[in-house]
């Protein structure tokens, strides 16, 4: 009998635990997070978050180590540009009141066996 493979992607369960401490540490700051993982034919928004006044779009890298540089150093130009063309298609898309507008980063390390690092980097693309 052949060996079945596991149907999760080791990855995939990384980077949704990580988008979960995101989430909380967004909460923490006093926001309300409105939408996750919300798509257009673009791509991806990690987070959305609100606060009085403010919408944040969220970028959240997760990453085991520091050995291919930092979470947040993943978040190149490329993906910047595209972070800010998925707020504009959001905000097109859907009826938000006047407000101002802010992008972060939010860069998590989960070493094995060890506690997660959360570093939260606002107004940073």
């Amino acid at each position: 009998m052949a060996a079945t493979r596991p149907t999760t992607d080791p990855r995939l369960e990384l980077g949704r635990a990580g988008e979960a401490l995101a989430a909380a540490r967004l909460e923490a700051a006093g926001l309300r997070i409105v939408d996750r993982n919300w798509r257009c034919r673009d791509g991806e928004v990690d987070l959305v978050a609100a606060g009085p006044g403010l919408l944040v779009f969220c970028e959240v890298k997760t990453r085991r180590g520091n050995g291919s540089g930092s979470p947040a150093a993943a978040v190149t130009p490329a993906k910047q540009a595209r972070l800010r063309r998925l707020a504009a298609a959001y905000l097109a898309a859907g009826a938000v009141p006047a407000c101002s507008v802010r992008f972060d980063v939010v860069a998590v390390t989960w070493p094995r066996g060890g506690p997660p690092a959360v570093d939260h980097l606002e107004g940073v693309l």
